[in-house]
């Protein structure tokens, strides 16, 4: 170990003294305002009484800020117990609670006759063995799926399936219809070419993020420019096609993900942040006016550490940037936070989606860099591709090196503490790619499994389930876990974090 290390580490040995003196070292965060968020004060009335109008009404604006705004953790706890591995999180052993909704050896279409889809076989215009499914979101009785265009063959790139199943391994129906999916061969590019994640809003919107790429794999080529596409989910109509402006898309950009920003039934008034993961950029697009741009910052960045992958027996590097987004809930204030991060990287991010919507700042260079800011790590093997928040105010993501779906109650500081499993399952999760916590009365967490990585670099056995589609409850998913917002935070010292937070 370095001097400068033994300097660190003594200069955290006497911040944790002065922790437990004064109590938790608070971290930046702009909506911080009064206690640092996570604290849970509670006020305890003497003679059994409830205390004061005020005191109670002072009491609940806190817990809607806490509920509002994610905790920055503090870089010390409390004690030094509780010190766990670094990819140990906190698991109900044997815990069961994702269910197989759809599942496939091999990707078929719904073809309006048999003979057109054997003439489509025959021309290699469908090629099943190409066909992988990638992003997945659930609109009351139909589940839509995506199958972005990796290799030739891939006769449709978005389709959907009935809710419930009756054949679970149904061949897609592509959505709308046929006559909206383009050929590479010959393409109509108002039409879709390459659609790798979609999202519903609360609108009832599909809004599909086209990448206009193809043959990822093989011969990466930009046939169509970047675009997205919103359709109306009542009548299925499409409502706007938006291409991304060629001055804000870079060569070898991959636009594979996208979260949209709907406030207090706005609807014409939505943001869409678009996540370019491998030129490492976010596109902010403002519905009202038509109109994106493009933004920057160094934690968009792959983790040169975190850029290793190991999947059955495979080993590979991938150094993708930023990739998973979800929204916190609104502040009282009216701002919210973007949470992000990289795939190639065991960290979450933050930065206020107020920067983000503010053409003006990314006019200049640097004005705004000091508004990202880390929230905390997951840990090695800690490498996660999509999140969502529920209305439970409880983040679920998807840890693709360990098979499995993880939780962070808002409320609580980031870390191996207070990260929970929601399920681990080497068969049922295997690399789970895509997750969207759905908009229903009672919501429900639906996860797309893939095998991806064999699907790149080796061969699929496809006398075997491939690909699977997941469901759980966001109640259930959290019970007996530490994501339960009434289970109180660990503020247990967690050296990995304090080791990552050095090296930042």
């Amino acid at each position: 170990m370095s001097d400068g290390r033994h300097m660190w580490l003594a200069l955290a040995g006497v911040l944790l003294v002065l922790a437990v003196i004064t109590g938790p070292v608070g971290s930046y965060s702009p909506f911080k305002k009064g206690p640092q968020h996570g604290s849970f004060t509670r006020t305890s009335p003497a003679n059994g009484e409830r205390g004061t109008v005020r005191e109670r009404e002072r009491e609940r604006e806190r817990e809607q800020e806490r509920l509002a705004t994610p905790y920055v953790g503090p870089l010390v706890g409390l004690e030094a117990g509780g010190k766990r591995a670094a990819n140990d999180f906190v698991e109900d052993v044997g815990k069961n609670v994702f269910d197989t909704v759809y599942h496939w050896k091999m990707i078929d279409f719904m073809y309006p006759s048999l003979q057109l889809r054997n003439n489509a076989i025959r021309t290699r215009e469908f090629i099943p063995e190409n066909n992988l499914p990638l992003g997945v979101d659930r609109f009351r009785d139909r589940l839509f799926i995506t199958t972005p265009r990796w290799n030739p063959g891939v006769p449709a790139t978005l389709s959907y399936l009935p809710l419930p199943a009756q054949d679970r391994s149904q061949p897609l129906m592509p959505y709308p219809d046929w006559s909206y999916h383009t050929s590479p061969r010959n393409p109509d590019c108002s039409k879709m070419m390459s659609v790798y994640r979609i999202q519903v809003d609360e609108c009832d919107r599909l809004w599909v993020l086209d990448a206009g790429v193809t043959d990822t794999l093989t011969n990466l080529q930009q046939v169509c420019p970047p675009k997205i596409m919103a359709f109306d989910l009542q009548n299925d109509e499409l409502l706007f096609t938006y291409v991304l402006p060629a001055e804000q898309v870079k060569e070898d950009s991959l636009h594979t993900n996208l979260v949209v920003d709907v406030r207090d039934g706005q609807c014409d008034d939505a943001f869409a942040y678009v996540a370019d993961v491998w030129r490492n950029g976010i596109t902010v697009f403002d519905m009202r006016k038509f109109k994106s741009w493009r933004t920057t910052n160094h934690l968009y960045n792959p983790n040169p550490l975190a850029s290793d992958y190991n999947y059955q027996e495979l080993n590979f590097q991938w150094s993708d940037g930023v990739f998973g987004m979800s929204l916190a809930p609104v502040h009282r204030s009216g701002d919210r936070m973007l949470l992000f991060h990289p795939m190639s990287s065991f960290m979450e991010f933050q930065v206020p989606a107020s920067i983000l919507r503010n053409e003006t700042v990314w006019e200049g260079f640097g004005l705004a860099a000091k508004a990202f800011q880390p929230v905390g790590t997951r840990g090695r093997l800690g490498q996660s591709s999509t999140s969502g928040v529920g209305k439970n105010n409880v983040q679920f993501f998807t840890l693709v090196q360990q098979s499995g779906v993880g939780c962070w109650d808002l409320g609580k500081p980031y870390n191996r503490n207070n990260l929970g499993v929601v399920e681990k399952n080497a068969q049922k999760l295997t690399f789970p790619n895509d997750l969207k916590v759905d908009r229903e009365p009672q919501q429900s967490l639906w996860v797309m499994s893939n095998k991806l990585p064999v699907f790149l670099y080796d061969k699929l056995d496809y006398t075997q389930t491939n690909f699977r589609v997941l469901m759980a409850d966001a109640r259930k998913a959290i019970e007996n876990t530490v994501c339960d917002p009434r289970v109180p935070p660990s503020l247990a010292f967690d050296a990995a974090q304090l080791e990552c937070e050095l090296e930042l």
